[in-house]
């Protein structure tokens, strides 16, 4: 009997023993366990990142540094990215998005499809806080079990035309959502068309569980869900399978015998979480919560007390200590605090006073390192070895620049290009003017500073904008130009829908721009090549006169050269063919860009569109296709087309069609443009000259080179008349 009792408590103690490290895991987290992974994710016991920091193996948390910032994964080996975890019984995780994309034919493009699998054997999809949603038209969207439980739910999202589409709405048009059951811990997301009718604008359907608050639709979702391919889903998470009752009779087991911690049951599946007393606060899995550390109440020293705290101030100080409260505060008497305070002012001043002249001088330096950075010494040498107006330009301060603008205030932006941004200013003699900052700091956009400076102070041309002067000792270079007030001529042609631009102000401002580029061609000191010619970069004055602007990408042609072979710069729709094939600039590169802006003034249609079909996207090849068929009439803008002047429109249009040959050779020279516009403008004016005026249309459209027959006809057809052109009669196709 005696030996049965000794083994009896033998068992028993062995017992105790093995059981109290789990208690112990349960109650006080291990010293050395990391709390979070980089410093955005915060790791809350019961999870953890290593062996004996987490309460079991489902709440294993993998931290890989290798990206920049560390990132957490759920678990070992998955790719299920945790973004956040709450003590409440909330995860957040970035979840993969389903996704389907179709050819205009409807059938489904291979390499663009997805249907993402969701496997969460212990957490589950919060049913609360998501909402499954479908994004698309004609588009219906499952989610499906995939183990543990037979169910299915979605949704069926349409459009009609994108007009119908609400911004924020999710009701069916665009965009559906629906509920989720609870409990989905394993699933799959499927979405599929139904009709071949798939929309320009919408050429994907998505489907995805997404956080309802994280989650604000938008018509912009429909081409590519705005470039998304993750979004956050709330997950519940939960300890054990039993419930609080069932859970506390095991008390090796029991998560939640810290002090002043609640069980509760879990409301999404089987389980049950810890929770703070009413007025306490911490991590309830842990057996004593430290105020001090978790919710740092105390502006002065903070003592951890069972269930509470205490503030406290430091000897010499009083108060309560809280931050909610009045603080800490010097007891000392005044004249201690009088005295202090004049030392401390004593102090300030003459601290103060070696801080400015320090800031002076490193002001001073700074400014020469500017100078000098921004190509001040180079850009001098230029100016010097230049002839003509390079003298008169004026050396602005970046004190004048910064209260002409109001410190660059963004209400006075007017312009945003390659190279940088433009304000307008005022000058103290109330002179308003164009202020171009760069937007980058490296040597590339130095050099194009510089190369801007010395090519416009060599030009004066009156329909080439003025270059006052410039600014070197800022962080960016400064260019300083005339005010000019009427805006671009894109904005004209596009955003105004052309409404204030009739055929005559069209051809005035075609000649107008013309004899400017044909100026650098021709009547600079060397000859220049713009390289970024097109409607953004002409713009109006009040009275619509043309100024070519933005010679930060242009070039100068060195004496007896044809051509520079250069890195390709430009803007997509407006580079010539060959230049962008063999990298080699010419005039006839700005040529061809001229041309296709005489194609916007002509068809009032964008340079690029994805409204028209794939193969016309870029407006020169639409261009000179309708042309082929003698179709002008069907992609004229609709005003001129009204205005009635339908030959001298077919004259201007054959002018076109040459500056975008394809081959460089085949171009009129930018003089023989202008030239050829300002005859047409002559026509205008002078009707009963159009006999004369057509014939200098052609030969000034050809007169360096010995003329073809083809280029005769480009003007004045086979016959020599004016009236044909080259054109069948369109009224009779149609």
């Amino acid at each position: 009997m005696a030996c049965r009792l000794i083994l009896l408590l033998r068992f028993t103690l062995f017992a105790a023993i093995t059981a109290a490290p789990k208690i112990a895991a349960i109650y006080q987290l291990k010293s050395g366990c990391p709390t979070e992974c980089g410093e955005l994710i915060d790791i809350p016991f019961p999870f953890g990142t290593s062996p004996e920091c987490y309460l079991d193996d489902s709440f294993l948390i993998t931290c890989n540094r290798t990206f920049i910032p560390p990132k957490a994964f759920l678990r070992k080996s998955t790719t299920i990215e945790v973004l956040n975890i709450s003590l409440d019984g909330l995860m957040r995780v970035s979840v993969v998005v389903a996704r389907n994309c179709y050819d205009k034919s409807g059938e489904r493009i291979k390499g663009k499809s997805k249907s993402p699998r969701l496997r969460l054997s212990k957490f589950p999809i919060s049913n609360i806080h998501n909402k499954f949603t479908a994004i698309g038209c004609a588009t219906a969207a499952i989610i499906q079990g995939i183990s543990g439980g037979n169910y299915s739910t979605g949704c069926i999202s349409q459009c009609g035309d994108l007009e119908n589409v609400v911004n924020g709405s999710c009701s069916g048009v665009g965009c559906c959502q629906t509920s989720i059951p609870k409990g989905i811990r394993d699933s799959i997301f499927m979405v599929n068309p139904f009709g071949t009718n798939v929309p320009k604008f919408a050429p994907c359907s998505h489907a995805f569980v997404v956080e309802e608050k994280a989650f604000n639709f938008s018509s912009l979702d429909l081409k590519n869900l705005s470039g998304r391919t993750e979004v956050p889903v709330v997950l519940d998470y939960a300890v054990g399978e039993e419930s609080c009752t069932e859970a506390h009779l095991n008390r090796t087991s029991y998560a939640c015998q810290a002090k002043n911690s609640e069980c509760i049951n879990s409301t999404n599946g089987p389980g049950y979480r810890c929770n703070c007393s009413a007025g306490f606060h911490g991590n309830p899995y842990l057996s004593d919560i430290d105020e001090c550390e978790t919710i740092k109440p105390c502006s002065g020293n903070c003592k951890n007390l069972p269930g509470t705290f205490r503030c406290y101030c430091s000897k010499g100080y009083v108060g309560d200590g809280k931050k909610d409260g009045s603080g800490c505060r010097p007891s000392n008497s005044l004249w201690i605090a009088l005295g202090t305070s004049m030392s401390l002012l004593v102090l300030l001043i003459g601290s103060s006073w070696v801080y400015w002249m320090l800031l002076k001088r490193k002001l001073n330096r700074q400014r020469e390192k500017f100078f000098d950075r921004n190509g001040g010494k180079i850009l001098r040498e230029k100016l010097s070895q230049q002839k003509g107006d390079a003298e008169t330009t004026k050396i602005f301060t970046a004190k004048d620049l910064k209260k002409a603008t109001n410190k660059y205030n963004k209400s006075r932006v007017i312009g945003r290009g390659g190279q940088g941004t433009v304000y307008k200013g005022v000058l103290p003699d109330n002179k308003e003017v164009a202020i171009k900052k760069s937007r980058i700091i490296d040597e590339k956009q130095v050099d194009q500073f510089v190369n801007e400076v010395a090519i416009l102070s060599q030009i004066n041309h009156d329909n080439v904008v003025k270059l006052l002067g410039c600014c070197l000792e800022t962080e960016v270079p400064i260019l300083v130009y005339e005010f000019i007030s009427n805006g671009t001529l894109h904005d004209h042609i596009h955003e105004r829908r052309g409404s204030s631009l009739s055929w005559e102000m069209r051809l005035k401002i075609a000649v107008e721009a013309a004899q400017a580029v044909a100026h650098l061609h021709s009547s600079a000191i060397k000859p220049i090549i713009h390289r970024d010619i097109k409607s953004t970069n002409i713009l109006l004055d009040s009275k619509y006169t043309a100024k070519v602007a933005d010679f930060g990408a242009s070039r100068l042609i060195p004496l007896g050269k044809h051509h520079l072979s250069t890195r390709l710069e430009g803007t997509i729709g407006y580079i010539d063919p060959e230049y962008f094939q063999s990298s080699k600039l010419t005039e006839k590169s700005d040529v061809y860009s001229f041309g296709v802006v005489l194609a916007e003034l002509l068809t009032g249609e964008e340079v690029t569109s994805t409204e028209r079909d794939f193969e016309d996207s870029i407006l020169a090849g639409y261009f000179v296709s309708w042309m082929k068929d003698d179709q002008l009439l069907r992609i004229l803008d609709k005003r001129l087309s009204k205005d009635g002047k339908i030959e001298m429109l077919k004259k201007f249009a054959m002018l076109v069609k040459d500056c975008l040959s394809v081959k460089g050779e085949d171009r009129p020279t930018m003089m023989q443009v202008a030239e050829g516009l300002k005859s047409l403008s002559t026509i205008e004016k002078h009707p009963s000259r159009d006999t004369d005026a057509s014939t200098s249309v052609s030969k000034g459209a050809h007169n360096q080179n010995v003329p073809s027959k083809t280029e005769k006809d480009a003007f004045v057809g086979s016959s020599g008349s004016s009236s044909t052109l080259g054109f069948e009669s369109i009224s009779d196709k149609q």
